[in-house]
């Protein structure tokens, strides 16, 4: 982290469309062109066993320069947004268009080209700046102060961060799409030590990052959850192991993030299926010729590719590329339906997929990646579905992944366990964990939970690309039991 410095001043509305129109007059002769402007800014505090840790503040400013001519299409990014640095950056730009008409592994006449002329920006109730930073910092303290539970919790830590993100991007089309995404994001971590166990429980609004100002923070409790998450860290290392075999499976929404995330979403991503991430993050076990046949999970299993909605972490009007946001389902039924794939791997391809090329800053070209990526609720209660349990073990928050090159073989490890006995809720158990076959994991399910018990969550560090862009993915999902699943406990 870096030591905090006073922010430059927010950009005039009209700036980056100033730099738009002086770029629309100059452009080279091409036959397309996009230019991406992103303005962003991000803030983040944090209080470590009741001291303030040094801040961290960022700005950045840049274009992307996308141009299409006699079949290449070339990228180029630059910070300097004078008429020199774009007229520069676009010859680079096309010199990167003729290479790739060369050598490029499709005809760039397949582009995805936009006119769509849109504005988004994120519903914000309290603006960031309406709290003092001594206020910022006083609420942190109070909630680290709250998970003070004695000599036994050796480690406390709160934070809290604001991102916002002024992007417009124009086309030789006519498209004119402005959008303005802001996010709050808060959490806390407690970490208890006794008799050589350690364990670490998380809470606060840490897997609740979304769009929306400082009025976030009343959904997150942040100051309210302090004392059961330091209490869970202490109650963790006096539980029992989580017992091993082969058993039945309840998970939270906290635990359906990752699942989702690991095991749905990135193997469905159209350029990873298509090879374009083999050298770095691995294939996926998903072909083209699955869609619209293939049984993912069982009939329960519904999930949607959703930017439309309101305050999602990952909501906007439209992709990177231009293309309008819109809902779809990539699994219907249990039924395999529709890649996450932005247009330009559609045209590949030749499927249809879903607005999701997304980049992750002014610096990057956009890339095939989830957005909003939720599992559909059902109708069934939570303690119904601990009813129908006989012997398993309920899971809640993730700590830790593994997944093959495939995105098929997965390993997860949770925070906490509760034991389930002949339909009722037992004791805590630490270190809780759980192995499975996407292939077959998802076809064990058995029960999915109504909308009251969904809960919209999401994560702000899903990487990808060569160079890497980390981008924010939301989840929602309700409790979900699988079958005999294959679980285990003693340690991590």
């Amino acid at each position: 982290m870096s030591t905090a410095t006073t922010l430059p001043p927010e950009p005039q509305p009209d700036t980056l469309r100033t730099i738009a129109r002086r770029f629309a007059h100059t452009a080279p002769p091409c036959d397309y062109w996009s230019l991406r402007l992103v303005d962003e800014v991000h803030e983040g505090l944090a209080v470590r066993d009741d001291v303030a840790e040094p801040s961290s503040i960022g700005a950045s400013r840049g274009a992307m320069v996308t141009l299409v001519a006699d079949g290449g299409v070339g990228y180029a990014a630059t910070a300097d947004l004078s008429s020199s640095g774009l007229a520069a950056a676009a010859e680079r730009a096309a010199r990167s268009a003729a290479l790739h008409a060369r050598l490029g592994l499709f005809d760039a006449r397949v582009f995805p080209r936009t006119s769509l002329r849109v504005e988004y920006q994120s519903h914000v109730a309290q603006p960031w700046d309406q709290m003092t930073l001594a206020d910022k910092l006083g609420l942190l303290t109070e909630a680290c102060a709250g998970m003070d539970l004695g000599e036994r919790v050796v480690e406390r830590a709160a934070w809290l961060g604001h991102h916002r993100v002024h992007q417009l991007l124009v086309s030789s089309d006519g498209a004119h799409i402005t959008q303005t995404l802001e996010h709050v994001h808060s959490g806390l971590a407690a970490t208890a030590h006794i008799a050589g166990q350690t364990q670490t429980r998380t809470g606060g609004g840490r897997d609740h990052p979304g769009q929306g100002g400082l009025e976030r923070l009343a959904a997150t409790t942040l100051v309210d959850d302090a004392e059961r998450v330091a209490a869970e860290a202490v109650a963790l290392c006096e539980a029992p192991e989580c017992p091993s075999g082969q058993m039945d499976l309840l998970l939270l929404p906290s635990q359906m993030t990752l699942q989702i995330h690991e095991s749905i979403g990135h193997p469905l991503e159209l350029d990873r299926i298509l090879g374009d991430e083999r050298n770095y993050a691995g294939l996926s076990f998903v072909t083209p010729d699955m869609f619209g046949t293939y049984r993912y999970g069982s009939s329960l299993l519904n999930v949607t590719f959703d930017p439309t909605l309101p305050g999602e972490v990952a909501s906007y009007a439209a992709d990177d590329e231009g293309q309008p946001a819109k809902r779809v389902h990539l699994i219907r039924d249990g039924i395999l339906e529709r890649p996450l794939g932005g247009e330009l791997s559609q045209r590949r391809a030749r499927l249809a997929g879903s607005a999701c090329a997304r980049a992750s800053g002014w610096d990057r070209p956009p890339i095939d990646r989830m957005a909003n990526i939720n599992l559909e609720p059902n109708e069934e209660g939570l303690d119904d579905m601990i009813g129908r349990v006989e012997r398993g073990v309920l899971m809640d928050t993730n700590r830790s992944w593994s997944i093959d090159d495939s995105r098929n073989k997965f390993q997860f490890g949770c925070e906490l366990g509760r034991r389930i006995e002949d339909g009722e809720l037992k004791g805590l158990v630490r270190n809780p964990g759980y192995r499975g076959v996407s292939a077959h994991f998802w076809r064990s399910l058995d029960g999915v939970g109504g909308r009251e018990t969904l809960e919209v969550r999401g994560v702000r560090n899903c990487g990808k690309g060569e160079p890497n862009q980390s981008v924010y993915v939301g989840h929602a999902s309700p409790p979900c039991l699988f079958r005999n699943i294959d679980v285990f406990g003693g340690g991590l």
